[in-house]
């Protein structure tokens, strides 16, 4: 039976991630996949994929007083780490304040490349012209 996840942590303090990146390659497994990096509140500032503890150490020492805590998640297949990205940002819409590039303010649609090939994708659509009835 296949899962989602292989490993994953949340909330944990920046103060066990080499800790933590030690265990998982004493076990031998991978460390990349989906991360988030959170303020002293939780929230959500910055949510990337990849090399996952290289790249919450280059955030944290960008914004080494507002990121506290982190969460990770190493997905087992790796085909699944861009959409967990997108679900991930798309929930956490425009706290994202550290995520210039990716955070999307407001109610606007997605694009159907942020999912695997051959996804069913609903987009919502608007109507131009008058309505019916006025």
């Amino acid at each position: 039976m296949s899962r989602l996840f292989t490993a994953l942590g949340e909330k944990l303090p920046f103060e066990a991630l080499a800790n933590v990146r030690r265990d998982l390659a004493e076990r031998g497994m991978q460390a990349t996949g989906v991360y988030v990096a959170h303020d002293s509140m939780g929230t959500a500032r910055y949510i990337g994929r990849g090399a996952i503890f290289a790249r919450l150490s280059a955030h944290k020492r960008a914004h080494s007083a507002e990121l506290l805590y982190f969460s990770f998640y190493i997905v087992e297949q790796k085909v699944h780490e861009r959409e967990i990205e997108t679900l991930l940002i798309r929930a956490a819409g425009p706290q994202l304040e550290f995520n210039s590039r990716k955070k999307r303010v407001g109610i606007a649609p997605g694009n159907v490349r942020d999912y695997e090939a051959g996804t069913l994708f609903y987009e919502r659509q608007s109507r131009r012209g008058r309505r019916a009835g006025t």
